[in-house]
């Protein structure tokens, strides 16, 4: 009798399982790792995009904050999990940068990107009270004082480094870069005077820059940015073009099922006033893409950061 009683009870336990694997996805909470401390402007978008893909998805998405080694902590921890669908990244364009800097063994490549949610130009800003008004005076001062102009950016390996790196090695100047731990610090160290200049996406200081209190210079766009009185690097001779995007991810080959059902919540959560309202908070500009154009977008922009790292030789 107690053999039986065992036996119905694995027959139970399998038969679950079995119920479990063959129902509609989701069937159960997912993940979303996000590889930066809560608070930022990645951890806000996660938290934001958890709540508007509810009603597409019905199961709740819950929001895991893995930080540490320039972001290699926690896109490691999906890259590796199961690709069942139950583990997402948020996706940032430093997953292109930081392992040609030998950080972490992880790189784009383990993921299957889904949707692209914002995309904010990377720009040369400083204190109001700095002696330069244009671009073309910042650069000038810079070649002529290596080494003393510091600039401030959001950590080794991220855009707002490659940015300045690129700008110094394009404009033939000398810059000292000060690394701090995310955009909002950097800015933070250029409002206190810490440094001279910051290349913190313009969306992420543009109540400063509204207030009085911070110049852009210049913006790293093909265009200018909307209601800035600022031109792009472009104009000015200087081929200069760096964003901070956002966007989700699975590991590479996750069930097609999952990615087509997060596809859908991704387009549905860029309809969801509630999801717009907070990147307006946070200054951010939307900008959809669904999977075939983000997908190409990272292989082009993949492609091009390997050549500019190979010249920069940047070191952690």
């Amino acid at each position: 009798m107690k053999l039986l009683r065992v036996l119905a009870v694995l027959a139970l336990a399998l038969g679950t399982t079995a119920a479990s694997a063959s129902d509609p996805y989701p069937s159960k909470p997912i993940e979303l790792t996000v590889a930066y401390p809560p608070g930022g402007g990645s951890d806000n978008t996660a938290r934001a995009l958890a709540e508007a893909v509810r009603p597409a998805l019905v199961q709740p998405t819950l929001v895991m904050n893995k930080p540490g080694a320039s972001g290699s902590i926690g896109w490691s921890y999906v890259a590796t999990s199961p690709a069942d669908g139950y583990r997402l990244v948020l996706m940032t364009p430093e997953m292109l940068v930081v392992p040609l800097m030998g950080i972490g063994k992880t790189t784009v490549d383990d993921f299957q990107p889904i949707a692209r949610f914002t995309d904010d130009p990377s720009s040369i800003t400083v204190r109001a009270d700095a002696p330069w008004k244009t671009i073309e005076e910042f650069l000038a001062y810079a070649k002529a004082n290596p080494q003393k102009v510091s600039v401030s950016n959001a950590g080794n390996g991220t855009i707002p480094h490659l940015a300045a790196a690129a700008l110094a090695d394009k404009a033939g100047v000398n810059l000292t870069h000060v690394p701090y731990q995310g955009s909002a610090p950097a800015i933070m160290g250029l409002l206190a005077g810490d440094v001279q200049a910051t290349t913190v996406a313009y969306a992420e200081l543009r109540q400063h820059v509204e207030s009085g209190k911070l110049r852009t210079l210049a913006v790293m766009d093909e265009e200018r940015v909307k209601g800035l009185d600022a031109p792009t690097f472009k104009e000015k001779g200087l081929d200069l073009q760096f964003s901070v995007w956002r966007g989700i991810g699975m590991p590479r080959n996750s069930p097609k099922e999952a990615v087509e059902k997060w596809r859908a919540a991704a387009k549905q959560a860029m309809s969801s006033p509630a999801f717009l309202g907070t990147l307006q908070k946070q200054n951010l500009t939307p900008a959809y893409a669904d999977l075939p154009e983000f997908s190409g977008a990272i292989s082009r922009q993949s492609a091009a950061f390997k050549t500019l790292m190979a010249r920069l030789n940047l070191k952690p």
